[in-house]
């Protein structure tokens, strides 16, 4: 549309520079240009489906309207800067920044003054209603720490907001407004799984306070992770979606609730045609367990997991990499009492495909607690079958992993010495109390700790770094740097490729594939 009025107005300019006299090879060419950019070149061309065409999105958008609310919250806040205060804005408006920048230069920094007195500070955001009953679903960063919820309905009525229940992980909450006598509009959910990529959407919700806002687009693309929680599974969608749409529907064509508008991608705060909603089969569970129970009770096995890489996989003998490793199977888990081992690649769950590690998660999450599940494991070479009931996912799941975990053991003094591994990269050595301190290792854990790994070697690609623990090479435990040398050296006359590591560090507990090169220990 640019193009075509910028060429259009330099078309007319050079046109009535001479009046009265239309030189006749700029209109030829301007005849040539309309041609060209308007009309179809070619047989395939001339054959497009007439049905992309679309009419009017008004019948449904008047359908719609109702239901879609804007919620704005206060909460009090104790202004941490001395001297006049920010005036109030628009979000997003670019007064804003500039007199952020303003009052931190003429505040020195923007210094802490603990005397500074409260203030109010207002958020919007959208919504819409779920149950004629009053039950409004919206994002839980809308209304987090919100003193007071305010519902705005689109006949210009508000009432005041309570919170029925909060999820931060998948960012939603549910909050209910008394409606009285009042007859609200409830939208139904549908199926996001089914909306294909290029399906037209609507969004309609509270953009910088213009309520009641109405964009179109398509859905860019499906099960997108951008590091927002552990159950990340995103629509993406070119539908403009700007600060104060978070918490509004995403509509499909038959007017059904297929995604809640959550995030967009922007270096301006705008939107630039990347925005994400949670979909519909996400969150239906977890807004059904909020209005129950005030809370969502998630699915639970117990078990610690991580991607493969294609050295992992040809390790173990597994045809391609999909599936999740298990690093760790919780001793109190229900992982645990179906037999789940460290080393296992789960590659089925409950008939569903792990295409990729991350999916697991959100499979478990969603499945029914007490639900008996079969999954499809990758164990020694082959496939295998394993029962599991799923269990409930405790408040927090670390407190699980060392609930009645034994006392730990006195420090044992190792014998002082290490191992430069030749071919790896790496430097080895037994555990002693020292390195315990050094590298915060936990009495009770087993295994022989890197002291050095040099930049550019096999074991520094593939993450390895000092203080990481080496506790099992090949599934078999490492005691001492012989014993990894051994191992390694081993796996070299088989002919192996690579080894794989069970490695341990505070943040993280993981399997590495170390690649193998010809080479001798040195001590």
């Amino acid at each position: 549309m640019f193009i075509s009025r910028h060429l259009h107005r330099a078309t007319l300019d050079a046109m009535t520079k001479a009046p009265g006299k239309r030189p006749l090879g700029l209109l030829v060419a301007g005849m040539a240009l309309v041609a060209v950019l308007f009309h179809p070149v070619g047989a395939q061309a001339q054959a497009a489906p007439r049905d992309v065409a679309i009419g009017s999105f008004a019948d449904l958008v008047d359908r719609l309207l109702p239901a879609v609310v804007n919620i704005s919250t206060t909460q009090t806040v104790k202004s941490s800067q001395s001297g006049p205060e920010m005036p109030q804005f628009p979000p997003g408006s670019p007064l804003e920044e500039f007199f952020k920048d303003f009052l931190e230069r003429q505040q020195g920094g923007g210094g802490k003054n603990p005397d500074a007195p409260s203030r109010r500070a207002n958020s919007l955001g959208s919504g819409f209603i779920v149950d004629p009953a009053g039950y409004i679903v919206t994002n839980n960063h809308v209304i987090a720490d919100a003193d007071e919820i305010s519902i705005k309905l689109h006949d210009d009525s508000v009432f005041n907001a309570t919170v029925v229940g909060r999820d931060p992980k998948v960012d939603l909450a549910v909050l209910k407004i008394d409606p009285g006598k009042k007859v609200l509009t409830a939208v139904p959910f549908g199926n996001s799984d089914e909306a294909r990529v290029g399906d037209w959407i609507l969004a309609i919700g509270n953009p910088f306070g213009f309520g009641g806002t109405v964009t179109t687009g398509i859905v860019s693309a499906r099960a997108r992770d951008i590091n927002a929680g552990p159950y990340d599974d995103f629509l993406q969608t070119d539908a403009p979606i700007n600060r104060g749409n978070s918490g509004g529907p995403m509509f499909n064509m038959k007017g059904e609730v297929i995604g809640i508008n959550a995030a967009i991608i922007s270096p301006s705060g705008g939107s630039i045609g990347i925005g994400f909603a949670i979909p519909s089969t996400l969150a239906m569970p977890v807004i059904e367990d909020l209005r129950k129970f005030g809370k969502v009770r998630r699915g639970w096995l117990g078990i610690r997991i991580q991607s493969l890489d294609n050295d992992m996989a040809e390790n173990i003998g597994l045809p391609d990499q999909h599936g999740a490793l298990v690093a760790k199977v919780d001793p109190t888990g229900p992982g645990q009492k179906a037999g789940l081992k460290d080393g296992d690649v789960v590659l089925k769950f409950d008939g569903k495909d792990i295409t990729e590690m991350r999916r697991l998660p959100r499979y478990v999450a969603s499945t029914a607690i007490g639900k008996k599940v079969d999954m499809v494991v990758w164990r020694d070479g082959k496939r295998q079958t394993v029962s599991a009931t799923v269990g409930e996912m405790p408040e927090d799941p670390a407190e699980a992993r060392t609930k009645g975990k034994a006392e730990p053991a006195k420090p044992q003094p190792g014998k002082d010495g290490q191992m430069v591994l030749p071919g790896t990269g790496l430097t080895v050595s037994t555990l002693t109390p020292q390195l315990r301190e050094r590298f915060g290792i936990e009495d009770e854990n087993k295994g022989v700790v890197v002291t050095d790994a040099k930049p550019d070697s096999p074991g520094a690609e593939k993450g390895l770094r000092p203080g990481d623990l080496i506790i099992e090479a090949d599934h078999k435990p490492v005691r001492s740097p012989q014993d990894l040398a051994k191992q390694i050296e081993d796996g070299r006359k088989a002919g192996q490729k690579s080894l794989l590591l069970r490695v341990e560090n505070p943040q993280q507990l993981r399997y590495v594939a170390l690649p193998l090169a010809e080479g001798k220990p040195r001590k």
